[in-house]
């Protein structure tokens, strides 16, 4: 178990909503499940801690406001209050770079004194509530002004040597050289996008844990139809995705989220900026968009949940032909209904699975382009549907690309750089 810090810098909200979602953020891959985490915010111009906790699972709940900003996001056990005292404390074993030492990162605390502090001082203020700063006051200001102090550090070349002497970790040492280049396509068998993301999903996507998690990869089981009413037809907008992945979080009111997969990729052939736009928006966007509106309380009520109970019917199928991912879904229900009866599993799944397309279904598009604008975009577009509980449809995009190394130089250091 390492200690860490979890900085909220100066938002009060991202501080807030860490305890009440029981989740942490953080913009490395760093801190991992068991870490015991002391949680601080800046107020003016000193930093507070108010909150411990240890990290339990890998997550990809990111509800702050800025969640693009965190790499890494882990749930939250054993939370302990305390009257919120100066962090600053640390500076009488961290010297002059205390906060570089401690904070910077989220570091693992290596230092035994250091250690003692934090903990002897939280638990000389514990308390049973959660303590609320009394002046909310407005970030611009102080995120300037720290943003500066921090520049200040790093941008005078003899400051930052001190810095590296006497914080060697803090130096970013580089495994290698990459040069980015291009997938051959979509569905190519060798080079293509979806077959090599397929084959690395979770080590692709850590935040989605292979135990709280079942991915189905096949991408012609599922088909969005029309239904005969009267001897009628009536037309369903028809759409196949190209997997279906279901994530558990027992602690959730809906516990099942359903993922609608899309791969896209520009590839060798759409390289010219005009070509790439226009793919995006004459095919990408529109296949998202007849996702959504088959789940949506657009489409026709009979044609959903004809849908519904057809794709029900074939995941249940799916999962009851692999053993594996048979004992993963009963597992799951087991956790939310102990005493749930063997002859009941079945019909729960079912329920279960009903209830989370018409309540918690999120599209989410795998591509090796997208800028933070297009995402912005498609984000809009696809929370414009409802769901049958009035919640929006949910979206989350992701870009992949395909990397060849130049050198590699150091196996032990974490971190590379690429070229495009």
């Amino acid at each position: 178990m390492d200690i860490r810090i979890s900085h909220c810098s100066t938002s009060l909200e991202n501080y807030y909503i860490c305890i009440e979602e029981k989740v942490d953020g953080f913009t490395n891959r760093g801190p991992n499940p068991g870490d015991l985490v002391y949680l601080v915010v800046k107020i003016g111009k000193t930093s507070y801690c108010g909150a411990r906790f240890i990290l339990d699972e890998i997550t990809d709940y990111k509800p702050w406001p800025d969640a693009e900003r965190y790499v890494h996001a882990l749930t939250i056990k054993e939370i302990e209050l305390c009257e919120p005292f100066d962090i600053s404390i640390l500076a009488e074993v961290g010297g002059k770079y205390w906060a570089v030492k401690y904070i910077q990162g989220a570091k693992p605390i290596r230092e035994e004194k250091a250690i003692s502090i934090l903990n002897e001082t939280f638990q000389k203020n514990i308390i049973d509530e959660l303590y609320r700063f009394p002046n909310e006051q407005s970030e611009s200001d102080i995120e300037v002004e720290y943003q500066i102090n921090e520049d200040e550090i790093f941008e005078d070349e003899k400051e930052a040597q001190k810095l590296v002497e006497e914080v060697p970790e803090v130096r970013i040492d580089i495994m290698g050289t990459f040069q980015t280049i291009h997938f051959a396509n979509e569905t190519d068998k060798i080079r293509g996008l979806e077959i090599l993301v397929n084959n690395n999903f979770y080590s692709l996507f850590p935040h989605f844990s292979e135990n709280r998690t079942l991915l189905i990869p096949e991408n012609r089981i599922f088909k969005t139809k029309g239904i005969k009413k009267d001897g009628r037809d009536i037309q369903g907008i028809r759409s196949i995705p190209d997997g279906l992945l279901f994530v558990f979080n027992k602690n959730q009111k809906k516990p099942i989220q359903i993922n609608l997969i899309e791969y896209e990729c520009y590839g060798e052939k759409k390289t010219r900026g005009t070509d790439k736009s226009n793919y995006l928006n004459t095919t990408i966007i529109p296949q998202l968009m007849r996702f959504a509106s088959a789940f949506s309380i657009i489409t026709d009520e009979n044609t959903r949940r004809a849908t519904i109970e057809k794709w029900v019917d074939k995941i249940i199928d799916y999962i009851n032909s692999n053993e594996e991912l048979s004992n993963k879904i009963i597992g799951w229900i087991r956790e939310l209904n102990p005493k749930i009866k063997e002859r009941s599993i079945e019909r729960e799944i079912e329920k279960i699975l009903i209830d989370a397309f018409k309540t918690n279904l999120r599209v989410l598009l795998v591509i090796d382009e997208l800028s933070t604008e297009q995402k912005s975009t498609i984000q809009n577009v696809i929370s414009s549907f409802k769901l049958e509980n009035g919640d929006n449809i949910q979206f989350v995009g992701y870009v992949v690309r395909l990397v060849q190394s130049i050198s590699i130089t150091d196996h032990t250091a974490q971190y590379a750089l690429t070229v495009q």
